[in-house]
């Protein structure tokens, strides 16, 4: 990991087999379907700890992106297997720095994405201090 990107509080890893449907013409992954399996990592570490569809209605707050960088580094393909290492990297204010990582079987790293994120009112319609919870539910 380079410098400033190093883990603030825990990290938490998820297996994923690639799936056809995710590969493009040269037999890898789409490069927009990396955005949807780094998400897709993020619902399964969130919603567990009350941030699904169901508890960002009732509590009128969810997260929101404001930025993301991806640096692809290796070819990942069909029924691969990776493991997705997520963590937070930077927290001030309102805004949290987030780093995912895709690691191939063999230990190189595939993608990584760096996402600014932040908790946001949907009452208010504006960016607000996490919460308590929010900070579990990322592993602050």
């Amino acid at each position: 990991m380079s410098i400033g990107t190093e883990p603030l509080g825990e990290i938490r890893e998820t297996t994923i087999t690639i799936s056809e449907t995710w590969l493009d013409m040269f037999g890898h992954v789409n490069n927009a379907a990396y955005l949807t399996l780094f998400e897709q990592v993020r619902w399964d570490i969130v919603s567990p700890m009350g941030f699904g569809v169901k508890g960002i209605q009732e509590k009128q707050m969810g997260p929101t992106i404001l930025e993301v960088k991806l640096q692809f580094r290796r070819e990942i393909r069909a029924r691969d297997t990776i493991k997705v290492k997520t963590f937070v990297t930077n927290h001030s204010g309102k805004i949290t720095h987030l780093r995912q990582i895709m690691v191939k079987e063999n230990g190189e790293e595939a993608c990584i994405a760096d996402f600014v994120l932040a908790l946001f009112d949907l009452k208010a319609r504006k960016l607000i201090e996490p919460t308590e919870e929010w900070k579990r539910a990322l592993g602050m």
